[in-house]
């Protein structure tokens, strides 16, 4: 625990790539087996749900501090981060755990989930007084369900790889699927050769967004063009009579889309199909918001099936009749998936023909009516790579929908924004009031922030807990790619992935968009 801890305290004081890789390195070449398998499984983003609730883990807290309720609630909003609060407020510590990781997690955090909460207390304050100050940070991170660190995971595949002296792509593909936290992974995971796994995806190539004008590419006729379709990726896979269906953030949808577990179990084995995920009926896309329908039903009836039925929309092929074919250039990988079995619910993505950038710009200007989000552009002589790269991929995506909407609540985001006020809600007008329109975190570069971070500070209204409704005098281009009617918004709409395009000091609150205005867009 003494070693993660620092590691964590080292990924969290360094901006620099370098410093990083080296710093995980070091931990995972120094920790035994148990403890690098669960680094690793905290590091790419698995972690445990929340284990109990934060009310009883605050009050656990400022029982053990000493302190009255106010105080932790003052110290939570000048800290920003709950975890970090609880570690500050502690009593100093008087000792320093030399427990290894493993056993924290498997014997004091995983039991925790059985425990009644008199058991839970005591076990908590026990650790707490067990551990410095470093580690009650990192254990409290792990306790609520939060643990975030700056670093991706291409960098812990990259330290991996160099501990082990393997390649970076052995070493993501052997991370993607299922998999448990054990010493015997983490040896499978460097070993020379691994056991295979009939069920586990390939890892996912990511394209990036076309930065300049289109015709920077060359010719025309160097690349494939598919329509960018909004679902949810996916990879399909038949292997061993078995058939898989794994989203890109590796979890196994299988049995919440039976129309395409049944077009799998078509395929021959030892294929593997890259795709979309999308709600289809009567040859075009429905709207995402129904596909959200069927993931938020626990049981499919008849009734949501046949309402919103769904496909695999294929635009690659990555394993055929049982072997690797990732390094195949795309011209020959599309060839072979066109001659691969289908049936209604496994739909090959149409490639889009343009003699011109000039006519598939003009072809792009259909994105919306055909409900899609542009173009994605492939080099036809590529491999399928691992994770985001540049050159082979692109996503030249259409102009995104935008309003100028007034900001009127914000409060403190996460990890190193934890102090700052960055995280807002932005309000339209409706009849002479602003009504909450979308949330938003991103778009604004670090010295605006600060900039309304101060603004905030000094023109706070009334506070809800965390959140300060402030004077709505700061007017904000929002950004979003969809929008849709929504009962359970107040302003009856809701939108997708909104984010700031820029501030609008040019213009005046009173010069926002109005809710009408918004309800043309529709």
């Amino acid at each position: 625990m003494k070693a993660f801890a620092e590691l964590y305290a080292a990924l969290d004081e360094t901006t620099k790539t370098n410093e990083k890789v080296a710093a995980l390195q070091r931990y995972l070449s120094a920790a035994a087996p148990e403890d690098a398998a669960w680094a690793v499984n905290f590091l790419v983003g698995r972690r445990p749900k929340r284990l109990l609730e934060s009310r009883k883990l605050a009050e656990w807290a400022i029982a053990e501090a000493g302190v009255p309720d106010w105080i932790f609630g003052e110290c939570f909003q000048a800290v920003g981060d709950f975890a970090e609060t609880i570690a500050l407020l502690l009593p100093p510590a008087a000792a320093s755990t030399n427990l290894p990781l493993h056993y924290w997690i498997e014997q004091r955090l995983l039991p925790l989930r059985e425990a009644d909460d008199e058991t839970r207390r005591a076990w908590l304050v026990s650790a707490w007084r067990e551990m410095d100050e470093g580690q009650r940070f990192a254990w409290n991170k792990l306790l609520t369900g939060e643990f975030r660190v700056g670093v991706s995971q291409n960098l812990v595949v990259r330290a991996i790889a160099e501990t082990g002296g393997l390649a970076p792509e052995v070493v993501a593909h052997r991370l993607m699927g299922d998999w448990l936290p054990t010493a015997e992974f983490w040896r499978q995971l460097l070993a020379t050769e691994a056991a295979a796994d009939i069920s586990k995806p390939y890892p996912f190539f990511l394209a990036y967004p076309l930065e300049g004008p289109v015709e920077e590419l060359g010719e025309i006729g160097a690349w494939q063009v598919e329509w960018k379709w909004d679902g949810i990726r996916a990879q399909l896979i038949r292997r061993a009579g078995h058939t898989f269906l794994w989203s890109r953030g590796e979890e196994l949808i299988t049995d919440r889309f039976p129309e395409i577990e049944a077009a799998g179990a078509a395929l021959p084995e030892g294929t593997a199909i890259d795709g979309e995920v999308l709600p289809w009926q009567g040859g075009a896309p429905l709207p995402f918001a129904q596909m959200q329908r069927r993931i938020g039903r626990k049981a499919l009836g008849k009734r949501i099936l046949s309402e919103v039925p769904v496909v695999l929309m294929a635009y690659d092929l990555l394993e055929w009749e049982g072997r690797d074919i990732r390094e195949r250039p795309l011209e020959w990988r599309r060839a072979q998936l066109e001659s691969v079995p289908r049936d209604a619910a496994l739909v090959l993505s149409p490639a889009v023909e343009a003699g011109s950038w000039e006519e598939l710009r003009r072809l792009r200007e259909e994105s919306r009516a055909r409900k899609v989000e542009g173009f994605m552009l492939k080099r036809r002589g590529s491999p399928y790579r691992v994770g985001r790269r540049r050159g082979d991929w692109w996503k030249w995506k259409i102009q995104p929908y935008s309003v100028d909407a007034v900001l009127i609540y914000a409060q403190p985001g996460n990890g190193r924004r934890a102090s700052l006020f960055t995280d807002y809600t932005f309000g339209v007008w409706d009849g002479g009031k602003l009504v909450p329109f979308a949330k938003a975190y991103s778009g604004l570069s670090d010295e605006e922030i600060r900039e309304v971070d101060a603004f905030v500070r000094r023109n706070t209204l009334e506070r809800h807990g965390p959140v300060r409704m402030v004077k709505p005098e700061l007017v904000f281009e929002l950004a979003f790619e969809g929008i849709q009617r929504s009962p359970r918004h107040r302003s009856g709409i809701a939108v997708r992935f909104p984010r700031m395009a820029r501030w609008r000091r040019d213009k005046k609150p009173e010069e926002a968009d109005s809710i009408d205005t918004i309800r043309g867009l529709l």
